[in-house]
């Protein structure tokens, strides 16, 4: 019997079963919703269903793979195992997955030096040469506009502004469109309120 067979609220059950991750013990905050039947526990559920798998402008591949950027983002392991499981299933490779990693860590590294530079606004820091090499993003195998894609939901959750304005730019230049801009930082909001439940 899996541990989520004691969960006693279905719906809570039900997300749990649909992240693929049947071993799921609730920890303090989600069994802060489960003790008193949460409303919000439908919401979640509904809201996480909606962009993994209703979205109008990204396929069921990019949404996994923008969630497992999210978990690696949040350093949620549970969901990192699910996603890469459920990426494979809808046909990532292995060198899309690793590229997700890497385009991840990339993205924490510029967004906390680009943020610095941001709220210093001197010029003694914002003329010296970055130094951080980036040559992941010339070539991507998940092309550039999905790479561009993944900086931009990334960066939106670190919260560094000179960063998203600059791969939103770049996703709009290569072919993309806003509605697909906006469903993806929707999603990577989703799933970061997700992970703030069961982690």
């Amino acid at each position: 019997m899996s541990i989520t067979a004691t969960i006693q609220n279905e719906t809570f059950q039900n997300l749990v079963n649909d992240l693929n991750i049947p071993h799921y013990v609730p920890g303090a905050n989600a069994q802060a919703l489960l003790n008193v039947n949460a409303r919000f526990i439908k919401d979640l559920k509904i809201n996480t269903g909606n962009v993994l798998n209703n979205s109008q402008h990204l396929n069921r591949k990019e949404a996994l793979l923008l969630a497992l950027a999210v978990a690696v983002n949040e350093k949620y392991e549970l969901l990192k195992e699910s996603f890469t499981s459920l990426a494979r299933e809808a046909g990532a490779t292995e060198e899309e997955i690793a590229e997700v990693v890497a385009c991840t860590s990339l993205m924490n590294t510029n967004n906390v030096f680009y943020r610095f530079r941001h709220f210093m606004n001197k010029e003694s820091y914002n003329n010296q040469p970055a130094g951080i090499k980036m040559s992941i993003m010339m070539n991507p195998v998940l092309g550039k506009e999905f790479f561009e894609l993944l900086s931009l939901v990334v960066s939106s959750i670190n919260g560094c502004e000179m960063c998203v304005t600059s791969h939103e730019q770049s996703v709009i230049q290569h072919g993309s469109s806003e509605s697909r801009v906006f469903e993806a930082v929707k999603l990577g909001a989703v799933i970061k309120g997700l992970i703030s439940v069961l982690a």
